[in-house]
C-alpha cells in the first residue's frame, strides 16, 4: 500500500538518531527482516577510509540517469542550476546524501571537492552506487562515505543529474527521501522512516543481549540455548549481568 505522506512528514523521537549510533547494520538488518523487510541493505558499496565514523541521517537523494552526448558536454557544470551541484549546496545539515547511479560505478558521482563542501555544510555523509574520483581525498575526510569504488571519469561521462530529493534506487534498494540511513563496517542499512523510532529502541536491547554473548562464549559457554537465548537460565544470567554492569 501507498504511503499517505513523504516519509520525510514521519516525526522521529528525539532519541532515535543517537541511539542508532549505536546500533550495528547487521542488528538493524535482523530486527528489519523479523519485520518482514528482506532488501533494505545497500548491495555493492563499502566506506571509502578505513577509519570513517559510523553513520546516520535521513536520506537526502539524487537520481541519475544515462548521459547523453547532447545534455551533457563539459560545460553542462556551468549551470547554476546543475543538479548535481545543486543537491550538493541544499543538503540539510546532518542529512545523508544518497546517490542513484543505476549502479554503475564506470564513472564518478562526485569527486572529493564536492565530498569536501558536504563536509563543511554538515552533512552526515554520502552513499553512491556509483563510482567516486579523488578517491585518495573522499577517503580523508571526517564525514563518511561509502561508493561502490573509486572511478576517474567525470559523472558527465555516463550519469546526468535529473532529479533532487525524490524517491531512489541505491544498491537495489528503495529509498524515499528522509528515510534513515545507517552505516558501519558492514556497509549501509536504509530503515523505513515510520519504523525507525521502534527499530531504534529494539536494537539497544539487542546490542546489549550481544555484548553478553560474546563474553559467554569467550568464557567457553556454547551458542544453542543462548544465542538466541531459547534457554530460560540465559535470560537469568543476563538479568544478573546487567545488574552487576549497573
Amino acid at each position: 500500500m501507498a504511503n499517505p505522506k513523504p516519509a520525510s512528514a514521519v516525526p522521529l523521537l528525539p532519541e532515535t538518531l543517537e541511539r542508532l549510533k549505536s546500533a550495528s547494520t547487521a542488528s538493524i538488518a535482523t530486527l528489519l527482516y523479523k519485520r518482514g523487510y528482506r532488501n533494505c541493505y545497500v548491495q555493492g558499496v563499502s566506506a571509502l577510509g578505513a577509519a570513517a565514523p559510523r553513520m546516520v541521517g535521513p536520506a537526502f537523494t539524487l537520481r541519475y540517469i544515462p548521459a547523453r552526448e547532447d545534455t551533457d558536454p563539459i560545460e553542462a557544470f556551468r549551470e547554476p542550476d546543475h543538479p548535481q551541484r545543486v543537491a550538493v549546496e541544499t543538503c540539510p545539515e546532518g542529512h545523508v546524501l544518497v546517490m542513484d547511479c543505476r549502479q554503475d560505478a564506470s564513472a564518478a558521482s562526485a569527486g572529493s571537492i564536492l565530498l569536501t563542501r558536504l563536509q563543511v555544510r554538515g552533512a552526515a555523509g554520502v552513499v553512491t552506487d556509483g563510482g567516486v574520483r579523488d578517491a585518495a581525498g573522499a577517503a580523508a575526510l571526517a564525514m563518511p562515505v561509502y561508493a561502490a569504488k573509486p572511478s576517474a571519469p567525470t559523472n558527465l561521462t555516463k550519469h546526468h543529474a535529473v532529479d533532487i530529493d525524490v524517491p531512489v534506487g541505491c544498491g537495489s534498494v528503495a529509498v524515499y527521501p528522509g528515510d534513515i540511513v545507517v552505516g558501519d563496517g558492514d556497509g549501509v542499512m536504509v530503515i523505513p522512516r515510520n519504523l525507525a523510532d521502534e527499530i531504534a529502541e529494539e536494537a539497544l536491547g539487542m546490542e546489549l543481549y550481544e555484548d553478553f554473548v560474546l563474553e559467554e562464549v569467550l568464557a567457553g559457554r556454547a551458542v544453542i540455548g543462548l544465542y538466541p537465548p531459547t534457554d530460560p537460565a540465559s535470560l537469568e544470567r543476563f538479568e544478573a549481568w546487567k545488574a552487576r554492569r549497573a
